[in-house]
C-alpha cells in the first residue's frame, strides 16, 4: 500500500530543484519506486498544439500525441483527470506499451490552462482508485506551483 502523505512529501521535496528536467526525472523515478503494479510513469508536455515526451519510467513510449486523442490527449481537451480502470474499453486509446492494462492521466495546469499531464500506466486492470487520483491531482498540483516558483516554461 502506496503512503501517500509520505509520497507527496518526497515530490514536494524534488521539487526544489530549479530545473524543470532535473526535478521531474527525480519525481517519476519517486512515484515508479513507490508506487506497486505500475508499468509506466511520465510527463507529457504541450508544445505546438500536441503533447510531446517528458521525463519517464518505462519502456520505451510514443513521443508526439495529438490532443483530445488517447487517454494523455483526452485529459488535456477536457481538462479533467483520466482514470480508465481497461484502456481497452476507451474509444481511441493509444497503446504505447501493450501490457498496459489500465491508466491515469493527470493535467497540470498554469494560470488555468492545460500545460502537461503526468500520465501513469499499469498492467492490471482497475489498478488505480480514487484515493490514487487524488493524491497524483495533489502532486500535480504542486508541480504547478514548482512551475511558478521557479518559472519554468
Amino acid at each position: 500500500m502506496t503512503n501517500y502523505e509520505l509520497l507527496i512529501a518526497q515530490v514536494q521535496g524534488l521539487l526544489e530543484e530549479k530545473n524543470k528536467i532535473a526535478a521531474l526525472s527525480n519525481v517519476t523515478a519517486c512515484i515508479n519506486q513507490n508506487m506497486d503494479t505500475i508499468n509506466w510513469v511520465g510527463f507529457y508536455f504541450i508544445d505546438n498544439d500536441e503533447l510531446i515526451l517528458g521525463p519517464f519510467q518505462g519502456k520505451v513510449a510514443c513521443t508526439h500525441l495529438k490532443i483530445g486523442k488517447g487517454v494523455c490527449g483526452t485529459a488535456v481537451a477536457t481538462k479533467q483527470t483520466q482514470l480508465i480502470p481497461n484502456v481497452h474499453t476507451f474509444a481511441g486509446h493509444i497503446a504505447c506499451d501493450s501490457a498496459s492494462e489500465s491508466e491515469l492521466v493527470i493535467p497540470i495546469f498554469l494560470n488555468d490552462q492545460v500545460i502537461a499531464v503526468l500520465d501513469i500506466d499499469s498492467p492490471i486492470l482497475e489498478r488505480f482508485t480514487v484515493q490514487d487520483a487524488s493524491c497524483f491531482e495533489a502532486i500535480c498540483k504542486k508541480i504547478s506551483e514548482a512551475y511558478s516558483i521557479h518559472n519554468w516554461k
